[in-house]
């Protein structure tokens, strides 16, 4: 047996070691590229997942319905505008005395709103200054009190002036309203306090419902 061991070729031993080696080394560098295509595959697989979430996101976000317009307020918090008024609303109107006789009604716009048109049976909304059309003296304000004053148009509970002559007016609209006694408290009211002979009235129509 000593003698075979001798007579071996040398370095047979080493190259049996030297393959079983490099057959390990081999295994190990294919499990480590094995290990970073799964990495690679999973950082994809990953990132298209993100991708998908934020499309859903955006296409989702992209269907929801705008938020409506907030009313406008004014400085000081009154009174509160109709959606695109014009913010000449927010300051009271100066009103002066009329001119010449009156018959009926006369509606003047002085600023045209875009809002729906005031039709009767509709509770309206409004601010308004009052004067003697003779006079120009401010008997009455909704300003004075900082509180718009609201009423079924049409109904006969403001006078016939008022229901005749805001007909068919916009909301964001500022009118004049001209109206002859008659159509009014009357040469000699019989309500307390009312005002006598013709008037004339600056009304902003807020809102209609």
């Amino acid at each position: 047996m000593s003698e075979r061991t001798e007579n071996r070729p040398a370095g047979q031993g080493e190259t049996k070691a030297q393959r079983r080696l490099a057959a390990q080394l081999a295994a190990q560098k294919a499990a480590e590229a094995k290990k970073r295509r799964q990495a690679w595959l999973g950082a994809v697989a990953g990132l298209a997942v993100i991708a998908v979430i934020v499309g859903v996101f955006v296409v989702t976000r992209s269907g929801d319905p705008e938020p409506a317009a907030a009313p406008a307020g004014c400085s000081g918090g009154f009174p509160t505008l109709p959606e695109g008024a014009d913010r000449a609303l927010c300051t009271k109107p100066t009103v002066g005395k009329g001119e010449g006789d009156l018959s009926g009604v006369n509606a003047t716009p002085l600023i045209k709103g875009t809002g729906p048109a005031a039709q009767s049976g509709q509770e309206i909304t409004v601010n308004y200054v009052g004067v003697s059309y003779r006079t120009g003296e401010e008997f009455d304000a909704s300003w004075k009190r900082s509180e718009p004053f609201s009423f079924m148009l049409g109904q006969g509970n403001v006078i016939p002036g008022w229901d005749q002559g805001l007909q068919g007016q916009t909301v964001g609209s500022r009118v004049q309203l001209d109206i002859a006694a008659d159509l009014a408290y009357g040469e000699k009211p019989q309500r307390p306090g009312a005002p006598a002979g013709p008037l004339r009235f600056v009304v902003d129509v807020l809102s209609v419902r």
